[in-house]
């Protein structure tokens, strides 16, 4: 393992942004400084636990800040010492420009679309939703507006189509739609390489970064539970990308009506079979996973 050249924070909170850890420390490149999240009470008894994040830098030594706010306090002692970069993964929080404008080489971001599209906290979700197999990731330096500084590197992801070009040697993706997770999953192994192949000329100032096309931009949006709800007379194709988006996040459901009473029915997997949609795994309020034909079974659907 060799010696990181430059001293640089990571910013991050959710364990996507340990996978981007891990391939930075894979290669050699180890935070001086870790920033994230406060510890946060989690699950139904309430448990005061850590971020991953914080989790991954305890486990390898490495200092970490928690701050509520990054206010005066924070900034001062963050500049207090000299780093020379900041990379961000899912932070968690907008960085006052004054913060991002500390390192010599500026802070860099990982984003999980193509910019300028899909700008916003849900890129993943987006993607899948309006079935854009144009997927990828890019890589920009950071100013005070959300996902709009200019772009350093970014890079294309393979689909499975035959005729698919492009994209890092290695990651494709095998079955389109893919669920949130597995795009994520994905971009975040092209993420991490790409981002440990540019780092070494970034520094030595070799890449210059190039603005984004504002006039193409477009948003995305944080989805509230209510969005997870599906009409199965709707278009299926549609109810399908809705179930892949949403896997691992809000989850997609549907409401019933057994023995006269109104339950709801959260979607585990489902499928297309020609132009039919085929759910085959459910999780009927108050009851375990199971098979959707043996749920089926004297269960009347209501809208």
């Amino acid at each position: 393992m060799f010696h990181v050249p430059f001293s640089f924070v990571f910013f991050g909170t959710p364990e996507p942004a340990v996978e981007i850890l891990d391939a930075l420390f894979a290669k050699g490149y180890t935070p001086a400084l870790i920033v994230t999240a406060p510890d946060k009470p989690q699950g139904r008894k309430l448990v005061v636990t850590p971020p991953p994040v914080k989790v991954w830098a305890l486990a390898h030594h490495i200092p970490v800040l928690q701050p509520e706010k990054l206010d005066s306090s924070f900034f001062l002692e963050l500049s207090a010492s000299s780093f020379e970069l900041f990379i961000v993964v899912a932070y968690g929080s907008l960085i006052p420009k004054e913060i991002l404008a500390l390192p010599k080489h500026g802070s860099l971001n990982v984003h999980y679309s193509l910019l300028p599209k899909y700008r916003g906290a849900s890129p993943i979700e987006h993607q899948i939703l309006e079935d854009d197999k144009e997927v990828g990731v890019s890589l920009l330096l950071l100013d005070e507006e959300m996902d709009h500084g200019p772009i350093v590197a970014e890079e294309k992801i393979q689909d499975s189509r035959p005729n698919a070009t492009g994209g890092q040697a290695g990651f494709k993706i095998q079955e389109w739609p893919p669920t949130a997770p597995e795009l994520r999953k994905i971009s975040n192994q092209v993420a991490g390489e790409l981002l440990v192949n540019i780092l070494p000329d970034w520094v030595s100032g070799k890449i210059e970064a190039k603005a984004q096309d504002h006039s193409k931009a477009t948003y995305t949006r944080k989805f509230k539970k209510t969005d997870g709800e599906l009409d199965l007379s709707a278009d299926p194709y549609k109810n399908l990308l809705k179930i892949k988006a949403f896997d691992g996040s809000i989850g997609t459901y549907f409401f019933v009506e057994t023995s006269g009473k109104k339950i709801r029915v959260t979607i585990k997997d489902a499928k297309m079979e020609g132009d039919a949609l085929v759910i085959t795994r459910v999780v009927p309020e108050g009851k375990k996973e199971m098979d959707y034909t043996e749920f089926t079974r004297g269960v009347k659907t209501i809208s």
